[in-house]
């Protein structure tokens, strides 16, 4: 079976990518993960994925001041490096221009805490409960030059339970997102297998 080469972009622990890091253990599983690159020198996910003897590479943004593109095509030089075929986005803090978008569409996912198409942005959590909103979750989605508006591929969801809490919803949506995340890269990692 050929595996399809998998980046992830991190800018802090990676829970997220720890969890796909461990699907992709599995031998059935169709994605490999071949690069964990992070725009934050010493973030937390880059020891925890060289610990599991993966590719790590670090371009850091603020080498590049205002300069975006220049930063994206500085990242995008280490995805081809390492011959990339799908970007995964986990917890990586950086807006991406159309430039390095349209390089990767329906090749870039991201996920996200909340059941988009509500509370696109940050604070999803607070915001859910501030709206006495009765289900949250996550999603999992392609990414388009617009924030958090790409076509969604999988969803999962919680319910808000009376007395939640940011910190007992936000850990009960992040379960949320270990699972349905690399069940979402399995989906688009075997689309492209067969096409």
């Amino acid at each position: 079976m050929s595996r399809k080469r998998v980046a992830i972009l991190i800018s802090g622990r990676g829970s997220n990518m720890a969890a796909l890091i461990a699907a992709a253990k599995a031998a059935d599983y169709p994605a490999e993960i071949a690069l964990v690159l992070s725009n934050v020198p010493g973030a937390g996910g880059l020891a925890a994925a060289a610990a599991e003897g993966i590719a790590t590479a670090t371009v850091d943004h603020k080498l590049y001041g205002r300069d975006r593109e220049a930063f994206e095509r500085a990242v995008q030089a280490e995805l081809e490096t390492h011959a990339i075929e799908i970007v995964c986005l986990a917890g990586f803090m950086r807006i991406l221009t159309p430039w390095l978008v349209s390089r990767w569409q329906d090749r870039m996912i991201n996920i996200h805490p909340a059941l988009l198409p509500a509370y696109k942005g940050l604070d999803t959590h607070e915001r859910a409960l501030a709206d006495g909103a009765a289900r949250h979750g996550a999603t999992v989605h392609f990414v388009v030059p617009e924030m958090d508006a790409g076509p969604i591929i999988l969803q999962g969801e919680v319910p808000v339970l009376p007395g939640d809490t940011t910190e007992t919803l936000g850990k009960r949506v992040l379960e949320v997102e270990h699972r349905i995340y690399p069940e979402a890269l399995r989906m688009i990692a075997t689309e492209y297998r067969l096409s």
